[in-house]
């Protein structure tokens, strides 16, 4: 499948045409073989054809407005359109206002020229890492289609599109894994990038001290090229010779439970790193183990998804997906000083692991222990409350950070898809990437 980096480096040589690539994913959406009609809230099918077609006229007069000019992208679904409501996955707020104006990514993208295809579907609020959506319907997951696993969350309908085709890259949000965690599952690049690098502005929230804005690809350069737009400052890519790098791999936590699909593709990926020169070390990092203990009431995110919900989850509780709900709820139990205290621990913690990771390029982890699970598998409250919390626990860990991270597929072609995550400290987003492109060198030179 054609990338987005790949598409743009077409259209600079005028191998293709951002049509071509546009119609193809408005086909790929319309194709009853794929998941369109569970991928999207909206699409915009008649202004992505007429962006493509002013596109193409720039690119033949050689002024694009960006590398993506006319090229298909999608959007969450709580990302403000200017004149229509933003539903965040939620039948809720299907009559709310109509948006004054667009969110400032949506007008990042529209200055770039980017086809926007549509909005795609998500965990209601965004509020869990599975991807189902009793309101809108749940996108299956590419791998095994017939089995209807899910897709991860909450920026489901984001991964299953780049997947499917109906896009060549997917604007996501992030707050406890949101973008990674549906990359990983789906054989995806997601990047999560340090949170005060993309405004925010037209976001519906779901915890304001957590949440970031992240994309999802095929690979490595086009979730960069992507970024690159909707950033306030494109990152700037530094080859980096993997000889020279220096990994930390904890041992506490984030390889706890690891089914054996996934632990067999992390080996294989440590094996590929080493191989290729990196110098891999088992560091305790036990500060990861805290956060059970400071997440176990609801945690940062329950709290402040409390203060934007309570109105609407006292007056309609109806409304909410119940699995959403019962996390909303959480937050109504905590008083003020549980937050204070709530935040002065995590600036200790942060404080804590930043002088842990001093001296390192990178952590590695898998990004999620397990391969996914069916949607029928999770009609039981208990256990999508025992599975979402074990594939949220590994990504929250560098929301909690403030830090950046990226997931690369790791699996062998032909099996289930799994992620290895790539994360680093506050601000270090271009390193980050720079390291996470020679990784994926090393990982499909050994695939």
């Amino acid at each position: 499948m054609t990338t987005l980096w790949q598409a743009s480096q077409q259209l600079q040589q005028q191998a293709s045409t951002p049509g071509a690539f546009t119609e193809a994913a408005l086909n790929a959406a319309q194709d009853s073989d794929k998941e369109g009609a569970q991928v999207f809230t909206q699409r915009y099918a008649a202004q992505a054809l007429q962006q493509a077609s002013d596109a193409e006229s720039r690119w033949q007069a050689q002024r694009a407005l960006s590398a993506i000019d006319g090229l298909p992208v999608s959007i969450k679904d709580l990302f403000d359109v200017k004149g229509e409501p933003t539903t965040a996955g939620s039948r809720l707020l299907a009559d709310a206002p109509a948006a004054e104006a667009n969110a400032s990514v949506v007008e990042r993208l529209n200055q770039a020229g980017a086809a926007i295809v549509g909005k795609t579907n998500m965990t209601e609020f965004a509020f869990s890492g599975l991807g189902i959506n009793p309101h809108f319907g749940t996108p299956a997951n590419p791998w095994r289609r017939a089995e209807r696993r899910i897709p991860g969350g909450s920026s489901s309908g984001a991964a299953v599109a780049v997947a499917d085709g109906m896009c060549l890259g997917a604007v996501g949000t992030d707050t406890g894994g949101s973008v990674r965690i549906p990359a990983a599952l789906c054989g995806l690049t997601g990047f999560k990038p340090t949170a005060n690098r993309i405004e925010q502005a037209g976001t519906l929230p779901l915890s304001t001290s957590l949440d970031s804005i992240g994309v999802i690809a095929h690979d490595v350069r086009s979730c960069w090229l992507l970024d690159s737009v909707i950033a306030d400052r494109p990152l700037e890519l530094q080859p980096q010779d993997l000889r020279h790098a220096r990994f930390a791999v904890p041992q506490s936590r984030v390889l706890d439970g690891l089914d054996a699909t996934v632990a067999e593709a992390w080996q294989r990926a440590l094996a590929a790193l080493q191989q290729a020169g990196a110098t891999l070390v088992n560091i305790a990092l036990s500060e990861l183990d805290e956060l059970n203990a400071m997440n176990a009431r609801g945690g940062i995110t329950a709290w402040e998804a409390w203060q934007w919900h309570q109105r609407t989850a006292v007056a309609q509780p109806d409304a909410y997906d119940p699995q959403v709900l019962v996390r909303v709820q959480r937050g109504s139990y905590l008083t003020d000083e549980d937050a204070a205290e709530l935040y002065q621990q995590r600036k200790n913690w942060q404080e804590r692991i930043n002088a842990a990771l001093a001296g390192f390029d990178a952590l590695l982890m898998p990004t999620v222990p397990c391969i996914a699970p069916t949607i029928a598998s999770l009609d039981d409250a208990q256990r999508y409350m025992e599975i979402n919390a074990l594939i949220l626990r590994n990504p929250s860990a560098i929301n909690m950070l403030d830090g950046c991270a990226i997931s690369l597929p790791c699996h062998q072609p032909g099996s289930a898809p799994v992620g290895l995550s790539l994360a680093s400290v506050h601000g270090d987003d271009a390193r980050l990437i720079s390291w996470a492109l020679a990784v994926e060198t090393a990982l499909n030179r050994r695939s």
